[in-house]
């Protein structure tokens, strides 16, 4: 996935990059061509660096509703050089999505739009899963040839619409061309046959029934798509994929292979095995090793933290990065103390990747006395790194769960400036339990973010007095048919309680 290059949090497109309610209030406040320039900008040049946890598209299209603008730029995008040799449907998807919003609210240009990109454009199966949502059947029934014409006669062009059917998105359409197209009738009845032909073709070497044996397999070949599931005699669940997921495991094999090793132990463990899976965790190869420490951390094994400290100052960068994955999974009383002991400068390392990961097992399950080193660690990272990084929204997490009214300061900094709109719903969260300000300060901003959920808190927190804005913002959003029906209901228990103090 591109990086996208994010302007600043002061200027209306940064703003508007962001999704932040400023950015459409700003843009309403601005030259109308200016303000439209801008949104262009964002729609045909995705502002987000993980689309799958990061809303923008209603945001959009509702600013194109305010500000009346046409869809010349979303046409442009849609149809240039480009498409005729990308089929990156991250280059193309919220552009589709915003017409979609905007095809519900509408829009006839927005529906025709669609439709045309369906029949002829690169990322056609995103425009016809708006199209499923919004077109009426006839407009769907008569987009069937030029979609089936995508997929040759033929062995090879079956078996792709087959598959095509199988992973739809939105279903509809097809099930409407299957009464018309005997194409897709007969594909639509073979698909599942496929998916248990697949099933039951499914190959791969199982471990042995003891620790030794297990240990071992985790040092050998792929796991083939094989988990612990199949060594203990369970199917496996089957992966629900989406839109832009990598159906396929994780980026280490051999964390892969240990993972499911670690499962297999619970089933094979006895008593009198514990030293030798203390020794491979130790000292073992590295499958083994990372399979018996996963199991020694999953089972609270008195052993396991100092087992975690020994890997994470290992000379193998993977054992190490394995190591601090397992950390975040330690749980209890005395895991706790070992993590304070790890994040505090006094008696560990706080700036070294074990105080870093042991700060952040304090922020997930940490208690209130814990509150002052995950500010620090929260602070620290800021200034290191800036707004930006995995880890950080666990320690944002962690400052509101903590209730940590010393990071307010930091919090609404990360606020500000992240360019996740995801990590500033978790920077909002964390300031409506700190912020003793927050209900008529950042919560009135809240109501016009770009994220279902940060929306919903402001619904619940702010406050319905002395911002003339929040009482007509809330009423729209009550009649807007495309919100979401958890901030329908926070905003309309905000509106009766509002009227009734108003009695």
């Amino acid at each position: 996935m591109f990086e996208p290059v994010i302007a600043p949090s002061a200027s209306l497109l940064g703003l508007l990059q962001r999704g932040r309610g400023d950015g459409q209030l700003h843009a309403l406040a601005a030259d109308r061509t200016e303000a439209i320039a801008a949104l262009e900008e964002c729609v045909t040049r995705d502002p987000r660096a993980d689309w799958q946890v990061e809303s923008r598209s209603l945001y959009y299209a509702r600013l194109y509703m305010e500000l009346e603008a046409p869809l010349d730029g979303i046409e442009d995008h849609l149809h240039s050089a480009e498409d005729l040799v990308s089929d990156d449907e991250n280059r193309t998807g919220l552009a589709l999505s915003v017409l979609g919003h905007l095809a519900a609210y509408g829009r006839r240009d927005a529906l025709l739009m669609l439709r045309e990109y369906a029949a002829t454009g690169a990322n056609w199966a995103w425009a016809l899963d708006e199209l499923a949502l919004r077109d009426d059947d006839r407009g769907l029934l008569l987009l069937g040839t030029a979609v089936l014409d995508r997929f040759p006669p033929g062995p090879e062009g079956d078996a792709e619409l087959r598959e095509f059917i199988r992973n739809a998105y939105e279903p509809r359409p097809w099930r409407l061309w299957a009464a018309y197209h005997p194409r897709v009738a007969a594909a639509s009845e073979q698909s599942p046959f496929d998916v248990w032909q697949r099933q039951l073709n499914r190959s791969g070497v199982t471990p042995g029934w003891s620790t030794a044996d297990v240990l071992a397999w985790a040092d050998q070949g792929e796991l083939g798509g094989l988990g612990a599931g199949a060594f203990l005699g369970r199917p496996e669940p089957s992966a629900q994929v989406g839109r832009g997921d990598t159906a396929g495991p994780g980026p280490d094999a051999v964390d892969r292979r240990a993972a499911a090793a670690a499962r297999c132990l619970t089933a094979v463990v006895r008593a009198e095995d514990r030293p030798a899976l203390i020794e491979a965790a130790r000292d073992g190869l590295p499958g083994a090793r990372r399979a018996a420490l996963r199991y020694l951390v999953d089972q609270r094994d008195p052993a396991a933290a100092e087992l975690i400290e020994a890997a994470a100052a290992d000379v193998d960068d993977r054992m190490v990065r394995s190591a601090l994955e397992l950390l975040g999974r330690m749980r209890g009383p005395e895991a706790l103390a070992h993590a304070r002991r790890w994040a505090d400068p006094a008696t560990g390392g706080a700036d070294s990747a074990l105080g870093e990961a042991a700060v952040q097992l304090l922020a997930d399950a940490g208690e209130p006395d814990d509150a002052p080193l995950v500010v620090a660690g929260l602070r620290r990272w800021v200034s290191v790194r800036g707004v930006v990084g995995t880890g950080l929204g666990s320690l944002v997490d962690g400052a509101g769960r903590l209730a940590a009214a010393d990071a307010v300061p930091v919090l609404r900094h990360i606020y500000g400036e992240a360019a996740s709109s995801e990590l500033r719903g978790r920077a909002a969260r964390a300031l409506a339990t700190t912020d003793v300000h927050f209900p008529e300060g950042p919560a009135v901003e809240c109501l016009w973010d770009c994220e279902e959920t940060t929306r919903e808190l402001a619904a619940r927190h702010v406050a319905t007095t002395g911002d003339a804005r929040v009482l007509e913002r809330l009423r729209r959003l009550a009649a807007d048919p495309a919100e979401e029906a958890e901030v329908h209901a926070a905003v309309r228990g905000r509106l009766t309680a509002a009227r009734e103090f108003g009695r």
